[in-house]
């Protein structure tokens, strides 16, 4: 995210940061209309931070403008989160097998740790699990040595928020054990198998995938 420094830039960040977790976690419906008058009211904020604050949310592919001046959270179909799914497996396992090759005791040490605090969060801070939870997976990819490839990655990640805990509002999705899922990922690039890694982390993608295309199509 680039956003200017100084008082209007922190608001602009804030404006930023405080959207786009509503529109991730759903407090602002996928195809809403995004006034700026009332988020200026709901933000304690200017116009300019609001709309700066959209527009960079415009580059997130989290909202999109509608006309000159108005924007709507970016609406949620089947055909969009096929696309992201899709993408989301090329890419992840082009970056996962590109950082297994280029492996470091110092990645490996990383990779662990970040798994462990994860799980640490999911016991013991719920409400900020949704940070070591990206943060484990991005690990997992960093040592790609591909700076766009690792951003484009993030980025799926984010687009894929929404329709997760879509997911995760149902009853079957929490019969999974995810963190076995993570475990079996994390083991097999601790041993360096990259073909056994990418199958457990496509296959932990699909799974949610295949969930949640079920859930799209019965609303």
């Amino acid at each position: 995210m680039n956003v200017i420094d100084g008082k209007d830039g922190s608001a602009t960040r804030m404006a930023y940061l405080t959207l786009r977790d509503m529109i991730l976690t759903g407090e602002l419906p996928a195809g809403k209309k995004l006034k700026i008058e009332d988020l200026r009211t709901l933000l304690a904020t200017g116009a300019s931070p609001v709309r700066e604050a959209l527009s960079l949310l415009t580059s997130d592919m989290l909202v999109e403008r509608i006309d000159q001046r108005g924007f709507r959270a970016a609406p949620a179909s089947i055909a969009n989160f096929d696309e992201i799914l899709s993408l989301r497996c090329a890419l992840d396992d082009k970056a996962l097998r590109q950082s297994i090759a280029a492996a470091t005791s110092v990645w490996e040490e990383r990779l662990v740790l970040s798994h462990h605090r994860m799980n640490r969060t999911a016991a013991n801070d719920p409400a900020s699990f949704e940070d070591a939870h990206k943060m484990f997976h991005m690990t997992l990819l960093d040592n790609s040595g591909s700076p766009m490839l690792e951003r484009f990655c993030s980025q799926l990640y984010d687009l894929n928020i929404r329709y997760r805990n879509l997911a995760a509002d149902g009853p079957d999705y929490k019969k999974r054990d995810i963190p076995a899922e993570h475990q079996a990922i994390l083991d097999a690039v601790i041993r360096r198998k990259a073909d056994e890694a990418s199958a457990a982390l496509l296959n932990h993608y699909r799974r949610t995938g295949e969930y949640l295309m079920g859930q799209l199509t019965n609303l």
